[in-house]
């Protein structure tokens, strides 16, 4: 383990004691499948991310589905169920969170070229409607992942895995650079 970067254990603790989490906070809204969602508890918890947000119809623990995928991940990462994801990012606003919702669209930015303002909300939508227009008139950015095949799009949590390692790798080089 590493001393230099804050959100990483000292030299010699126990794992995940003391590790502060990193500014990313992901919400799902309408997410349909508890697999799915447990996917995304497994990969905050991984990644460290600071809480999930769970809207609309998204399932919540206790589920078995999700207990089988997060696999405990569900006991660490914060978390909090709101029927209203508008309410979630007006308040996430008001804290000065970038919102960039996660979507295919041609008039989206390169994940990749992205350059995210800390903390940010990342926001995925169900698994075959995506975000309501509604939702996607409140965010800051529009992401989409890289497509190179036949396919245009990934499984949610899947996505949600890419980006959520690629915010950990510039937050972290975001902290290098500050140095």
């Amino acid at each position: 383990m590493s001393e230099r970067l804050p959100y990483l254990a000292t030299q010699g603790a126990a794992p995940y004691e003391g590790i502060a989490p990193i500014p990313v906070s992901i919400l799902l809204d309408q997410v349909r499948s508890l697999y799915n969602v447990g996917a995304f508890f497994r990969t905050a918890d991984a990644a460290g991310c600071e809480k999930l947000y769970l809207c609309g119809i998204t399932g919540r623990p206790p589920k078995s589905g999700i207990t089988k995928t997060a696999l405990g991940a569900e006991e660490t990462v914060p978390w909090e169920h709101q029927a209203d994801a508008a309410a979630v990012v007006q308040g996430l606003r008001q804290r000065n969170y970038e919102i960039a919702a996660i979507e295919t669209s041609v008039h989206a930015v390169d994940l990749f070229d992205w350059q995210p303002r800390f903390p940010v909300c990342i926001l995925f939508g169900h698994e075959v409607d995506g975000l309501g227009a509604s939702l996607l008139e409140l965010c800051d950015t529009y992401v989409r992942i890289p497509m190179l095949g036949r396919k245009h799009s990934l499984n949610v949590a899947t996505a949600g895995g890419v980006v959520i390692y690629e915010l950990l790798r510039k937050y972290r080089r975001m902290l290098d650079n500050a140095r």
